[in-house]
């Protein structure tokens, strides 16, 4: 039986030439980097070196980069540590109904605290309009936080009109680039984002590991306190080999992103499109062309996603039925139903996320595999019997 992994979404295989860099910091870079000894030298020059392929790959300086655990902890450092830190101006926060959970729970949190949210909007293709933020905002308004593109539907907002508006208005305009980063070119100069978080297994890195960007001049009050690590911003010894390995595939991503989307769109679009004719009432979520080059969001009508995960599971098959931290729960996207999508269409959707190890025969697989799976399904559909 073949194996196909069409689940990058949810995390990436880890590039080899990266797991080359990490061997040496996991069986001789133990040196703690905060020591002034060789060994400590070693690991903390390393770190710099990560550092700065990191902050090459969005625009940035050096120092603009904070290491994290992940993207949700980059999220929730963004979010609370800047409010915090700005709590004179005011506690009005704008951001979107399509945001991830790891935006919107913190929210959720803040809220209860007395912080005053507003929840724009999006179109049916899950983007919001800039306009929309314009009109939001109030004096009170400190910050506005909208992802670079939606991992669930693959839609790319439009950052740099967002980013215009808040620059001229001197609010704080963070996002959430998870499953951006690494997979598209981003300028945080060019489009005025003060703080941007990222995570490294979303682009063939580690693990564990995630980066915030916060803009030069920005303040943060740090929710991980101790010594002075990160330039005081973020306290505990540092993940060396993390750091390594999202250095690494940083310094990959960037020099090979353009190649990368390429090869990847082009797959995306062969299965899409025999999907689409192999299959019939299948509907594409997300914007047509404004999208992330991996992502293939469909709602499959008559069926349940999750019952199509698990048969093309036992072919071999990984995707997804939507985002990873709600894939247990049995709900309907909260994205796609902020996008209009009928409650019962919403629950047969699945999503092919590609990466740069698929190929065109694991697409041509998968086109061999889907239909009679989707076939059986809704032969035990009572309401695709009453279509027929």
């Amino acid at each position: 039986m073949e194996k196909v992994y069409m689940d990058n979404a949810s995390g990436t295989p880890v590039h080899p030439k990266v797991v080359e860099a990490m061997i040496p910091f996991l069986k001789e870079g133990f040196g703690n980097p905060s020591n002034l000894h060789q060994f400590g030298r070693i690991t903390s020059d390393a770190i710099q070196t990560a550092r700065g392929h990191v902050a090459n790959l969005i625009h940035a300086k050096p120092n603009e980069i904070i290491f994290t655990s992940s993207g949700t902890e980059a999220n929730n450092f963004a979010i609370k540590g800047i409010l915090s830190s700005h709590k004179k101006k005011g506690n009005h926060i704008i951001t979107t109904q399509i945001e991830h959970f790891s935006v919107l729970n913190p929210l959720k949190s803040l809220e209860k605290s007395g912080c005053v949210i507003t929840y724009l909007p999006v179109d049916k293709y899950g983007m919001v309009n800039p306009d929309d933020v314009k009109k939001a905002i109030t004096p009170t308004t400190t910050m506005v936080s909208i992802m670079y593109a939606n991992g669930e539907i693959g839609t790319i907002e439009p950052i740099k009109e967002i980013g215009a508006i808040t620059k001229e208005k001197g609010i704080i305009f963070h996002t959430d680039a998870v499953a951006a980063a690494g997979n598209i070119p981003i300028d945080v100069l060019d489009s005025h984002i003060d703080a941007l978080s990222m995570s490294a297994n979303q682009f063939n890195g580690p693990s564990g590991i995630g980066a915030l960007y916060l803009r030069e001049g920005v303040r943060i009050l740090p929710f991980v306190e101790g010594g002075v690590q990160e330039g005081g911003r973020r306290a505990g010894t540092e993940n060396i080999v993390g750091i390594v390995g999202m250095g690494k595939a940083s310094e990959l991503a960037k020099l090979e992103m353009s190649q990368r989307m390429n090869k990847i769109q082009n797959l995306r679009n062969q299965l899409r499109d025999g999907i689409m004719k192999s299959i019939n009432h299948v509907y594409l979520n997300g914007h047509p062309t404004n999208r992330l080059p991996g992502n293939l969001s469909l709602c499959i009508e008559y069926i349940e996603g999750e019952s199509v995960l698990l048969f093309l599971d036992m072919q071999g098959i990984a995707i997804s039925s939507g985002s990873a931290c709600t894939s247990r729960s049995l709900k309907a996207s909260h994205v796609i139903m902020a996008a209009g999508v009928d409650a019962a269409l919403a629950q047969g959707t699945v999503l092919f996320s590609l990466g740069i190890d698929n190929s065109e025969s694991d697409v041509n697989y998968v086109l061999e595999k889907l239909p009679p799976i989707v076939e059986r399904l809704r032969q035990m559909s009572p309401l695709y019997s009453q279509k027929k």
